[in-house]
């Protein structure tokens, strides 16, 4: 399909457009024992040897909960106008059910005060991986109370905050908590059960659908609710009848699984005959599709790379969409007949195929298949082998290239008629990178782990001047 994007031109966007960065609690807060804060399925499994590079951990990160009016400066200096960030459900509630602790919802009115006095908008990601371990302990998300739980922590959480934050996300990326956490075992908390891994899956429909209703029992009726899926691009290897049966089984799984019943109050009927030899899926409860399926006001979309699949024996060795395809156990609940592809093209440090084009058609699948509903890049980004230079500078041409590509896919999506309103890179800063520890480094600013000193990379700065005039320049003068 031709680019209806002129590559040697400017390209401007919509005025109201938020150019904005993300990040998560445990990647950057550190001060895991402070202020009644106690441990989450990441702090334990951090610490469990064998499970993260080199045996890192988030213990200290990049200190934001110290920092974070430095690093709010930043945004601002960079002239950032949106910043998402998660709150730590176990800084909240320690044990994950009860009161508030409210020295822990302190540390987020703070930050949203400073953000709003910078002209910052901030938006609230209410779950990103980090499950008080104590509710881990009780089962976890494949529990039905654990979706209870969080129903009670979203309300806190809202009526806190909800005066004053406009923008609100239930989860991020489910499909990593529920396949990764309990499937493939390379996320917390580490177990390898793939009926585990889809009650999970259920579970965290169903927090998403009480928690959306939680926040708007307490919050004003201005606030956007909405959630950040990791919405897969897959793509069948060829045209053959057994390809693309095998990339309807691995569409389900990945995409089908979430949107289904969040967007269209179902699950797909395909997804129950894959899974039919591990369950009877007797954890949905009559009604759950009722309350799973909310109005929503928006849709967060996370994209990095897309998937190439074909029938034939699962390759476990092989590259898969979950980026850790040397796991012995797989993410995919009955689809060992099914084998991933590394799809062809340039890559990142984290071996991901740079492919703007995905992050196209996802944009226009959704304008499809929910029109109407306004649609935010909530993550995207990449990792690169970024070091300061003699003089201390860090350039990153690369990224500046890969923002480049992938903010003309977002634009042409929007002259297609996709309602895109903002664009959130991953990350603001270089930071703990779950499973890889600190080695893979996304940030837009470089941390010095050892002095925790913050070094804008250029394309930070190229980011910033893109969010002040909302013009993505020609490539050839943008480093």
């Amino acid at each position: 399909m031709p680019d209806s994007v002129n590559p040697v031109t400017p390209v401007t966007f919509p005025p109201a457009f938020l150019w904005g960065a993300a990040t998560s609690a445990y990647q950057i807060e550190g001060a895991v024992r402070e202020d009644g804060r106690t441990p989450s399925i990441w702090d334990t499994f951090s610490h469990t040897p064998g499970k993260t590079a080199g045996g890192d951990h988030g213990d200290i990160a990049v200190d934001h909960y110290h920092r974070y009016r430095d690093d709010v400066a930043l945004m601002a200096e960079l002239g950032l106008n949106a910043y998402r960030f998660s709150v730590s459900w176990s800084r909240v509630q320690p044990t994950g059910r009860g009161p508030a602790v409210q020295r822990g919802l302190d540390f987020y009115r703070r930050l949203v005060d400073e953000l709003l006095d910078k002209g910052i908008k901030p938006a609230v990601t209410l779950y990103h991986w980090d499950l008080p371990q104590e509710l881990e302990d009780a089962g976890g998300w494949p529990e039905r109370d654990t979706a209870m739980r969080f129903a009670e922590y979203a309300g806190i959480v809202g009526e806190a905050l909800g005066d004053r934050v406009e923008n609100w996300m239930t989860l991020n990326e489910p499909w990593c908590s529920a396949f990764l956490g309990y499937g493939s075992g390379v996320h917390a908390p580490g177990r390898t059960d793939p009926v585990a891994a889809l009650r999970a899956a259920h579970h965290l429909n169903l927090a998403h659908g009480l928690g959306t209703s939680a926040l708007r029992a307490v919050m004003p009726p201005r606030n956007a609710i909405g959630v950040s899926l990791n919405t897969h691009v897959f793509r069948a290897l060829s045209e053959d009848p057994a390809d693309q049966a095998a990339l309807k089984k691995i569409d389900d799984l990945g995409n089908g699984v979430f949107h289904g019943p969040m967007l269209h109050g179902a699950y797909p009927d395909s997804l129950f005959t894959t899974t039919k030899a591990l369950t009877d899926w007797s954890f949905v409860v009559e009604g759950d599709l009722t309350l799973i399926h909310q109005p929503l006001d928006a849709l967060g979309i996370n994209y990095y790379t897309p998937t190439l699949i074909s029938a034939g024996d699962g390759d476990a060795a092989g590259p898969r969409a979950d980026g850790h395809g040397n796991s012995q156990h797989s993410p995919w609940p009955g689809a060992d007949d099914v084998r991933f592809h590394q799809t062809p093209g340039e890559r990142t440090v984290m071996g991901w195929t740079i492919d703007p084009t995905g992050l196209h058609e996802l944009l226009m699948r959704w304008t499809r298949e929910v029109p109407g509903l306004p649609l935010y890049i909530t993550e995207n980004g990449c990792a690169a082998d970024d070091k300061p230079d003699a003089e201390g500078r860090v350039h990153d041409p690369e990224r500046i290239a890969y923002l480049h590509g992938h903010l003309r896919a977002v634009r042409r999506a929007i002259a297609e008629g996709a309602d895109v309103r903002g664009y959130y890179q991953w990350s603001l800063l270089d930071n703990f990178e779950w499973a890889y520890g600190y080695e893979k480094r996304f940030g837009a600013v470089y941390v010095d782990y050892a002095t925790q000193a913050r070094t804008p990379k250029s394309s930070a700065l190229w980011y910033g001047r893109l969010a002040r005039t909302g013009a993505l320049p020609p490539l050839e003068t943008s480093e």
